[in-house]
């Protein structure tokens, strides 16, 4: 594995489950890739050590921490563009520790932009649907097994990027206000940046807890035999999107920075590919043949009943689309586990919470 820097794009947070999946997509075009890591999520080692084997001296990896200026100004030093994929992204954990949340996922980003900003690489980040908070002006309507929204355009839409901004929970403050950042950034020095702000994005490389990563989480449980704990009534709704669809709207977005600078886009499945999360378990139940345990508990801070990504805008600045439908991607995905995660020799207990 090559640790020297002189890759043309960074990826800090790239032993991640999207960056890993980034990186692999950048390199098998042939493109070199730095993996700026602070290599503390169990797991992640496995990510890199794939990358290498894969891709060879494409691969050029440093560990470092967001949090440390000097580390970033140094690892960034060569970058001609960054995708910032590096934060803490559970609620849960920024509720038990906001300091921390903050400090990752502020400062960390503002240290990437200054990075960024002295050698006036792009910067694309990566934002949430948490920043429009639990929407609760939005009505929705129990129908069978999920909830729908009253409102004709948003049932048919979903949510646009104009709903309005409204942070709930440490994490949707720390999220939103570094999304902000990124955006200031281009209003205030002319950066080239974006924002990406992600529904659920799910596929190979996902380690799955039930903080972060559901949909592996579900998968995983119900390969192993273990029960599954629904925070709510499960009937909210998600739009899922594979991580392929996901890292080519990423790409898309740097291939096309200098015209959608100091834009933020809603990056999800769409109405296509909405899925209650009763629903997703049924799929699974029938997919494996397991018989899934349910449990059902109090639902969580800034729980949102209905997100789905309206993409309209992402669709029309990049002539993107969603390619995996859920179904198939959650085949996908279970294939994977079962190899990677489940296969005899694992211990599939140290990826999952």
């Amino acid at each position: 594995m090559s640790h020297h820097r002189q890759a043309a794009v960074a990826i800090v947070g790239g032993s991640g489950f999207i960056g890993s999946n980034l990186a692999d997509s950048l390199m098998s075009d042939g493109k070199p890739v730095l993996v700026i890591d602070n290599l503390s999520r169990p797991g992640v080692e496995q990510n890199l050590q794939w990358l290498a084997q894969k891709h060879g001296n494409l691969l050029a990896v440093e560990r470092a921490d967001v949090r440390d200026a000097k580390a970033m100004m140094s690892a960034l030093a060569a970058a001609k563009a960054i995708f910032h994929l590096a934060a803490q992204t559970a609620v849960t954990t920024s509720l038990a520790d906001p300091a921390e949340d903050l400090d990752v996922n502020v400062r960390g980003t503002f240290h990437v932009l200054e990075a960024g900003g002295r050698v006036g690489a792009p910067v694309i980040f990566a934002s949430t649907n948490k920043v429009y908070g639990a929407l609760p002006q939005i009505a929705v309507r129990q129908a069978r097994d999920h909830y729908e929204p009253c409102d004709d355009d948003i049932r048919a839409n979903g949510v646009g990027e104009d709903v309005g901004l409204d942070f709930c929970t440490p994490y949707g403050c720390s999220k939103g206000a570094a999304d902000q950042y990124v955006l200031d950034y281009a209003k205030s020095y002319g950066l080239s940046t974006a924002v990406l702000r992600m529904s659920c994005i799910y596929g190979p490389r996902q380690f799955g807890t039930e903080d972060q990563g559901w949909v592996a989480h579900f998968l995983l449980s119900a390969l192993a035999g273990r029960p599954i704990t629904i925070y709510g009534d499960g009937l909210q709704v998600r739009d899922i999107l594979h991580v392929n669809d996901a890292v080519a709207a990423y790409r898309g977005v740097l291939a096309r920075i200098d015209d959608l600078k100091g834009q933020a886009f809603n990056l999800g499945g769409g109405p296509r590919n909405a899925v209650s999360l009763r629903a997703l378990v049924a799929e699974i139940a029938s997919m494996t043949g397991e018989n899934i345990a349910l449990h059902y508990d109090r639902g969580r801070t800034g729980d949102q009943p209905f997100f789905v990504a309206d993409t309209r805008k992402i669709e029309a600045a990049l002539g993107w689309q969603a390619k995996f439908s859920w179904r198939d991607g959650l085949r996908d995905l279970a294939a994977w586990l079962r190899q990677h995660r489940l296969a005899p020799g694992l211990e599939a207990a140290r990826y999952v919470a």
